[in-house]
C-alpha cells in the first residue's frame, strides 16, 4: 500500500492543523493505522494509532486531549486533527499501516509498521 500524508505547515501555538493520509494500493480495511513523528536530530516517535475499523484508538500521552485521529474507510484516508498545538509539536509527521490488523494492543513501535508515507511538516511558532 503506498501513503501519502499532507496538510502540514506553519501555525502559532494554540492554533490547529488537519493532517490526511491517502491510501492506495490496497485494501485500506485491512491496516491499523499511525501517526508519528520525527523533530529535528531525533527519533521517531508514536503519537497516534487507529484500528482498521476505528473503534479502537491509542495516544500518546503528550497529545492526550488535544490530538484525535480518525479513519474515513470509504475514502482510504486516515485523519489527525491537532489542536492546542504547541512549539515542542514541531517535526515532520509521518503516517504508517500495520498489517497486523488484529493486535491485543495497538502497535506504537516504528518497526511494527510496514508502510510508511513521505511525511508532513509541522512547524508551531511561539
Amino acid at each position: 500500500v503506498q501513503l501519502q500524508a499532507s496538510g502540514g505547515g506553519l501555525v502559532q501555538a494554540g492554533g490547529s492543523l488537519r493532517l490526511s493520509c491517502a491510501a492506495s494500493g490496497g485494501t485500506f480495511s485491512n491496516y491499523n493505522m499511525a501517526w508519528f513523528r520525527q523533530a529535528p536530530g531525533k527519533e521517531r516517535k508514536f503519537v497516534t494509532a487507529v484500528n482498521w475499523s476505528g473503534s479502537r484508538t491509542d495516544y500518546e500521552d503528550s497529545v492526550k486531549g488535544r490530538f484525535t485521529i480518525s479513519r474515513d474507510n470509504a475514502k482510504n484516508t486516515v485523519y489527525l486533527q491537532m489542536n492546542s498545538l504547541k512549539p515542542e509539536d514541531t517535526a515532520v509527521y509521518y503516517c504508517a499501516a500495520d498489517r497486523l490488523r488484529y493486535r491485543l494492543m495497538m502497535a506504537t513501535s516504528t518497526d511494527q509498521y510496514s508502510y510508511w508515507g513521505q511525511g508532513t511538516l509541522v512547524t508551531v511558532s511561539s
